[in-house]
């Protein structure tokens, strides 16, 4: 497990993404206030749909029970927990764990949802 400091807590804007280059992959990171916590969410930034490193600009809400980013190319929904296309779901981005230290936002690089299903 490596984990990489990829921002200050400050450089997140609150119902919005970002995008962080760690290992050489894109990676969009959002920050959501859910229940009057900060939740950071970290997901591939690639849109294997339309084909572009775009996600980290889409639109973040809620679908049911679901936290998603919506694709700004075709709209499709990501969940940001699993990586699943809501509308495909057998297309997947991948997730990655994300934690908060010092004021600090640290990625672990390693998939999570690649590595549950390994397991």
């Amino acid at each position: 497990m490596a984990w990489t400091d990829i921002c200050a807590f400050e450089d997140l804007v609150e119902n919005s993404g970002i995008c962080a280059l760690v290992d050489g992959q894109q990676v969009a990171v959002f920050l959501l206030e859910l229940q009057g916590e900060p939740q950071i969410y970290a997901v591939g930034n690639y849109d294997p749909i339309g084909g572009a490193n775009v996600l980290s600009r889409g639109i973040v809400g809620s679908l049911g029970e679901q936290i998603v980013v919506a694709s700004p190319l075709y709209k499709q929904h990501f969940d940001l927990t699993t990586g699943r296309c809501v509308e495909q779901p057998e297309v997947q981005i991948p997730v990655y764990e994300v934690k908060l230290e010092q004021g600090r936002v640290w990625l672990n690089a390693v998939n999570q949802a690649q590595a549950a299903s390994a397991a």
